[in-house]
């Protein structure tokens, strides 16, 4: 997390991975509209701004090849902009324009170029079928629906309140993902990639949801990666993938994966989280630079981003952390600014604000009533003097026929991280190692820089549970060092 203000993005068309349906025509030539240009172009900016930034490693040239490849076999051109981005969570997107985005978190899982390549072709798909413009009067329009029973006057409060409603609100459709993936298997053939590789996409993001699922809490594993969200997967779907890559009349592995390139290139890559954003680690989120740290009751997901932490909790609690410069008049101005910037013209009610010391810091209570379609919702803003001028926050929102209670150990759990606390909290890598004689999975596991080694090692390499190691075999591990 960034401390700095979080861009308003009305509309986001998330594109995810899913199965499969028409060949495009050979003789097509699809092309970029202005108005859609001009549309990808005014989004980009804050695409990256809320989504993490790009990220600057090597790994972001090999990303924007492969795609430039993939723009190539839809005709395209060079009409397209590839970005990868510094999360994470294991996605990817597009908006018109052709403005396409990988997160790292996927590039870590993916075990192949081929793979990449499909994930890239799959978007491409959505942007050659313009999906994205069908779907946006049915998004716009649903969107309007989750502001009118919300929250009415302040943008950023209707923003916390639906934010975990967003992705559901801009799904494509089944049949446009199924032209997706048809498209996309059709430029993997015509890029000179084995067309069955979006099957083993499919499968590798399948692993990842069940790995996620099974490990839910602990370290990588804080939630369902959102591209499973929107676009559950299922065995048909893989299936089906694969149908549709024998239609080309090739046999698997008649063309190149190029897993060796592939490796090559992720070798050094950063995993999990950036020190820049800090660590979130189940309910915990701990930050080495600014080094602070608090963590949320049972029950609360965390989501990471360079704007802000967002907060899910039981019952509808929405809300999120952050922080920001102490302006003239101490902490009482600060509160007084962030309330202002936040209840806009709703209506509510600011209640006494209350002074504590929460861990040997300054803190300030503020509680607001606030009138909704649905009943009186409780806004609680908590924030924190850390000292040389810098304040952070919890903003909070319990819906009503909530108490508001499972929000007070979030509020007592922020302090400052010692230096020996902050000094702990390294980043992770993905290193590339080779196979040594006699080395088994258990063995390789021990090498891992997490508490879910094996599950772990298996699920970036696609390793089956019983697979034996050959040696000499090049697989990836997370480790402390680049």
């Amino acid at each position: 997390m960034t401390i700095r203000r979080r861009p308003w993005l009305p509309l986001l068309f998330a594109a995810a991975l899913a199965g499969c349906d028409a060949a495009p025509p050979p003789d097509a030539h699809p092309s970029i509209s202005p108005e859609d240009r001009e549309l990808g172009a005014e989004q980009h900016p804050a695409l990256l701004a809320e989504f993490g930034g790009a990220y600057a490693g090597p790994e972001a040239g090999y990303v924007a090849r492969i795609g430039a490849k993939m723009a190539g076999a839809a005709g395209l051109g060079d009409q397209c902009t590839f970005t990868l981005v510094n999360s994470d969570v294991v996605n990817a997107f597009a908006v018109p324009g052709c403005y396409i985005y990988v997160t790292r978190g996927l590039l870590a899982v993916v075990t192949s170029e081929a793979e990449l390549a499909s994930v890239i072709g799959h978007e491409i798909g959505h942007i050659v079928g313009q999906h994205a413009q069908r779907q946006q009067r049915r998004s716009f329009w649903r969107a309007i629906g989750v502001l009118a029973a919300g929250l009415t006057g302040s943008e950023f409060l209707t923003r916390i309140a639906s934010e975990a409603a967003q992705f559901f609100t801009l799904r494509y459709s089944r049949t446009q993902e199924y032209e997706s993936d048809d498209l996309g298997i059709a430029y993997l053939r015509t890029a000179g990639y084995d067309p069955y590789a979006a099957a083993d996409m499919l499968g590798a993001l399948a692993r990842q949801e069940a790995y996620m699922t099974a490990t839910a809490g602990r370290d990588e594993a804080r939630a369902i990666p959102e591209w499973a969200l929107s676009h559950p997967l299922t065995e048909n779907r893989v299936r089906r993938a694969r149908d549709d890559a024998r239609k080309t009349g090739l046999a698997d592995d008649a063309l190149p994966e190029n897993v060796a390139p592939y490796l090559r290139e992720v070798d050094g890559l950063l995993y999990g989280d950036d020190p820049e954003q800090g660590f979130v680690v189940g309910r915990r989120f701990a930050h080495p630079l600014m080094r602070i740290a608090f963590e949320a009751p049972p029950g609360f997901t965390l989501a990471n981003s360079p704007q802000a932490i967002g907060l899910s909790g039981p019952n509808g609690v929405r809300g999120e952390f952050g922080g920001g410069a102490i302006p003239p008049g101490g902490l009482p101005a600060y509160v007084e600014q962030l309330a202002g910037r936040l209840l806009g013209d709703s209506a509510a009610a600011v209640g006494q604000p209350r002074a504590r010391t929460i861990n040997g810091l300054p803190a300030l209570i503020v509680p607001a009533r606030i009138t909704t379609q649905a009943g009186t919702a409780l806004l609680t803003i908590a924030a924190y003097d850390a000292g040389n001028g810098q304040a952070y926050h919890f903003i909070m929102v319990t819906p009503p026929d909530n108490d508001g209670g499972a929000i007070e150990p979030l509020i007592e759990s922020f302090h400052l991280l010692s230096q020996s606390e902050a000094a702990a909290l390294r980043p992770r890598f993905i290193r590339v190692v080779a196979v040594g004689p006699g080395e088994t999975q258990a063995s390789l596991a021990r090498r891992m820089a997490s508490d879910q080694g094996l599950a772990l090692l298996r699920v970036l390499n696609g390793l089956g549970d019983a697979e034996a190691l050959k040696p000499g075999r090049r697989l990836k591990i997370v480790a402390l060092e680049r």
